[in-house]
């Protein structure tokens, strides 16, 4: 994720960076000058960039000015017929919350590091507002809850407002993703008795524990069983089985293996029941799986209230990629009102230097990563496994729902907002297990698989 430029640095662009995230070595600059901005200086950035683009939209016109007369007169000529500092004030005071006392309900994963961390770390107050983040049992109580209002706003997996939005698993009732909590971040975990079974092909007959039905989880695991021969709905068992509950599960072989949270596959290797076999990452690097999720009868009638605790999660989110805060963020989220772990079990989660229970030391510091933007193809994606796995009957239109519930283009407003650098598309492609995923062509995606039940 891009953090502030500089609106009048010449080398800065106030456009997308090349690579559309932050892969640019100016993006890099900036997520550390971003690091030594206090509120007010931020604010006035923001507004000082929002004038810059008014006044200049080709960067190449802004940078020679500005190599002409200079950062400070610049400024100076700015302030001098724009009125600056009223015009942040205003910024910083405009879309008073509605409400400032919330509940935010969670599962105890590290997928959930910025919603969990916002609490102990102050972003929630940095913002105004005093948010009670709740330790809660499952998805499907996390689901109810969401929706009986009990919480306000939810750590939920990605598909999971898409499918309640359509009815999938309850009635429908419109949902939206705001934000994207976590990419990579799980492991393909078996049981410490099961260390010879290395090709996945050996795993016909075992049976697997995934979190929810509506999971990333879920369709991974399908995926990667269908794409080695593995029928998952008939070579395999799949059992849903609540996070926090399946390493005790391994441990008593009620299960042979799980796809999961990493800080629950690296607890499995803590307690020498279970070993990781390989990374989600492995199959599609940069995939999604948690969210940040609500109700769209919260954020209309809530607004202001909505876009604050977007902008505390969009800002917890960039402090969480950074590897230098990984270790301090550990410690922050371990105590038992968050995750109950080890903090050495969550280091290694979030460093990415960890064991992986057959006697090995790996060293992968994307092992789970953080960028808040909710793409749209991630959507499309997600609606063509319900659609290949029989979850969804009829017809997709799968451009449409995407839209309606990841809001990739509000989520590009509050960065910019914030003086973040949103990708300058929603969609884009990617690959899983190296086919590529058109998202203008999700029917055909489906048919393409040889295992389905659509």
């Amino acid at each position: 994720m891009s953090m502030f430029t500089n609106p009048f640095s010449s080398k800065s662009k106030l456009g997308r960076c090349l690579c559309g995230r932050h892969a640019s070595a100016e993006a890099h600059a900036a997520a550390e000058r971003a690091a030594r901005l206090d509120d007010e200086t931020r604010y006035k950035e923001v507004v000082a960039s929002g004038l810059m683009r008014a006044m200049f939209p080709q960067d190449a016109q802004r940078r020679a000015f500005l190599k002409a007369v200079g950062a400070s007169t610049a400024a100076a000529a700015l302030a001098t017929f724009f009125p600056l500092d009223a015009a942040t004030e205003a910024f910083a005071q405009t879309g008073k919350p509605e409400k400032t006392d919330l509940k935010v309900g969670f599962i105890p994963i590290t997928c959930a590091t910025p919603i969990i961390m916002a609490h102990p770390m102050g972003f929630y107050k940095k913002h105004g507002l005093n948010v009670e983040v709740v330790k809660t049992a499952g998805w499907a109580v996390i689901r109810d809850k969401t929706i009986n209002k009990e919480y306000d706003a939810a750590h939920m997996l990605a598909p999971m407002p898409l499918a309640i939005s359509q009815g999938l698993g309850s009635n429908p009732i419109p949902f939206v993703t705001a934000a994207i909590e976590n990419i990579n971040g799980q492991s393909f975990t078996l049981g410490i008795k099961h260390k010879d079974k290395m090709d996945v092909k050996s795993w016909k007959g075992l049976k697997f524990a995934i979190p929810y039905d509506f999971s990333m989880h879920n369709y991974l695991l399908r995926y990667l069983l269908a794409e080695n021969g593995i029928d998952p709905d008939t070579d395999v068992q799949l059992r849903v089985v609540p996070p926090p509950e399946m390493v005790a599960n391994l441990r008593a072989e009620n299960i042979d293996g799980f796809l999961a949270p990493d800080n629950v596959a690296q607890r499995a290797v803590f307690d020498g029941v279970g070993f990781i076999h390989s990374l989600s990452k492995t199959m599609w690097d940069g995939h999604p799986c948690c969210a940040f999720a609500a109700s769209r009868d919260f954020i209309t009638t809530m607004p202001n209230t909505y876009a604050a605790l977007l902008r505390a999660i969009v800002d917890a989110t960039g402090y969480a990629s950074k590897a230098e805060n990984r270790k301090a963020i550990a410690e922050a989220i371990a105590p038992a009102a968050y995750l109950n772990a080890p903090p050495i079990v969550l280091e290694q989660v979030l460093v990415g230097k960890y064991a992986d229970g057959l006697g090995n030391i790996k060293d992968d510091p994307r092992r789970i990563d953080f960028d808040p933007f909710p793409w749209d193809s991630f959507a499309v994606w997600m609606l063509t496994q319900m659609k290949r796995w029989g979850q969804i009957k009829g017809d997709v239109d799968y451009a449409s729902v995407a839209n309606q519930v990841f809001l990739a283009t509000d989520a590009a407003k509050v960065m910019k907002e914030m003086g973040l650098t949103p990708p300058a598309t929603t969609s884009k492609s990617f690959s899983v297990m190296g086919k590529v995923f058109d998202p203008a062509k999700p029917a055909e995606y489906v048919n393409s698989f040889a295992i389905k039940r659509s």
